[in-house]
């Protein structure tokens, strides 16, 4: 008796999910048995690195219902964020600027999904109560807890897992957010399968600069210049420094490279506009900033993530990387004299990369 409601409320969470900035909903049950076996592979070959996150409760990131007891399905649901005429070709081309990934730029994605799923679950349960249907339980997550989000979202019909390890739509790329809400409502579920359209399409693979796509659909994290220059907290391999460029946040490349981004829809989302220039700023200026500027100028913004070390050590590469001049070697060399060993390391590194004909 209570299908038809559950049926109408399906119908009406893309609606509502509209209204709040998102621009494409699924359905999926919790079956994810084959994703849970393609982690434990993962894991067992040691691509994780140092994220022990990854491997904490394992079994609750292929079986929802151990993470939210009660869980039937989960609404997947994606946010564009590209940058409006974003540039970021240019950044990567000029070695005296710094480039961020794009997901950065703005406010931390995780407030503003988090916020809005929570309005959305609002909606349902106030849809639910009108309807005299008792016992609603939603929980909402975004990139925040042993979820495979892209596992969910390929299963919702959003779209499929690409060679890059990312999730890709033919109609949007893969400039998009992914958030959940896990729930015991038994609403129906994406009956249409995705079809992976990678092909024979390697153009991923042969962008990566540090080659971290060591297979398709395989990713080495500890190659990976987003892994190294946010989740390493320590010193970064010095065979990869020269690979990494002028990236000091994250790298973007896999998803530049990808035909499908040409569908890629810009983001209207006020929240997702760059802030303090951080989109094109040059490597002095962001390497001048004092502890207090950069927590300052990245409240708010998942860059707090790699914290000031972290960041000093990512510029110092990237200063290593840049055309030689003289005020970058004065820089480095000021800077050695104030910051701990691991950075120091690093800034060592760049004054020899600087001093090298």
């Amino acid at each position: 008796m209570k299908d038809h409601l559950f049926r109408e409320l399906a119908n009406l969470i893309p609606t509502w999910a509209d209204e709040l900035g998102f621009q494409q909903v699924g359905i999926t049950d919790t079956e994810l048995t084959p994703h849970g076996q393609n982690l434990k592979q993962w894991l067992d070959q040691g691509f994780h690195g140092e994220m022990e996150y990854m491997s904490r409760n394992r079994n609750k990131r292929s079986k929802p219902a151990e993470l939210v007891p009660g869980t039937t399905r989960i609404v997947s649901l994606r946010m564009d964020y590209l940058p409006v005429g974003d540039k970021a070709k240019e950044v990567l081309a000029a070695k005296n600027l710094g480039y961020v990934s794009r997901y950065a730029l703005g406010r931390d994605y995780h407030k503003l999904l988090r916020s809005r799923l929570k309005k959305l679950v609002s909606k349902m349960t106030l849809f639910l109560l009108d309807n005299d249907i008792q016992g609603f339980a939603a929980r909402v997550f975004t990139d925040s807890a042993p979820v495979l989000e892209k596992a969910l979202a390929e299963k919702a019909g959003l779209g499929w897992i690409g060679k890059n390890t990312l999730l890709l739509n033919r109609k949007a790329g893969s400039w998009f957010f992914l958030g959940e809400i896990y729930t015991n409502i038994p609403l129906p579920t994406n009956r249409d399968k995705v079809v992976n359209r990678c092909g024979s399409c390697n153009a991923c693979r042969d962008i990566c600069p540090t080659n971290a796509i060591v297979a398709p659909y395989e990713l080495d994290s500890k190659l990976c210049i987003s892994y190294q220059t946010i989740e390493n907290r320590g010193e970064i391999p010095e065979a990869l420094r020269s690979q990494i460029g002028n990236r000091i946040f994250g790298c973007d490349d896999c998803q530049a490279a990808c035909p499908w981004n040409r569908y890629a829809k810009e983001s209207d989302e006020t929240d997702f506009i760059p802030r303090h220039r951080l989109e094109k700023t040059e490597l002095l200026q962001l390497f001048s900033w004092s502890e207090d500027e950069f927590l300052s100028k990245t409240e708010g913004s998942a860059i707090r993530r790699t914290g000031y070390e972290g960041w000093l050590r990512n510029i110092s590469i990237a200063l290593g990387n840049a055309d030689h001049d003289a005020s970058i070697q004065i820089a480095l060399e000021s800077k050695l004299k104030v910051v701990g060993d691991m950075v120091a390391s690093h800034i060592r590194w760049a004054i020899k990369q600087q001093s090298s004909p």
